[in-house]
């Protein structure tokens, strides 16, 4: 599988020199995103799916959606591996879906933004409509 890194710019930081206000970074963050999918964008949204396509990977994101966890509390959440639920983190830190930041001698995940949160509670949402047999609803 081809892992690719999603690179996002943050909203927090100053537009770079000769940008102007059309730029991302100079907008700010928006819940909405007008812009029709070219060809990085599908890139990008379809290397963001296959990370989601792993069970175990999305049992860690889900977990990470209810707030930030070290990688024991994954490891219990998950119930797999110390091993396994590292190197599924290492994919996602790569692919830009997960962040950290030390406390003391432990690292912290969270989830990368609103968007991966919300993408992860529709994502199981929508599932769980599948396994319920409850109507879709806007």
């Amino acid at each position: 599988m081809k892992v690719v890194r999603l690179v996002a710019e943050r909203a927090d930081e100053p537009a770079p020199v000769g940008v102007g206000l059309t730029h991302p970074a100079a907008r700010g963050a928006s819940l909405t995103h007008p812009t029709s999918p070219d060809r990085a964008r599908l890139d990008a949204a379809t290397g963001m799916f296959q990370m989601l396509a792993d069970s175990t990977r999305l049992h860690i994101l889900w977990r990470l959606s209810q707030g930030e966890a070290d990688v024991t509390a994954l490891v219990e959440a998950c119930g797999a591996s110390r091993t396994a639920v590292s190197q599924h983190l290492a994919k996602l830190r790569f692919t830009g879906l997960v962040d950290t930041r030390r406390e003391g001698r432990r690292v912290i995940y969270r989830l990368h933004g609103g968007h991966v949160t919300r993408l992860i509670r529709e994502g199981l949402s929508h599932a769980d409509h599948i396994i319920t047999g409850e109507p879709p609803h806007e």
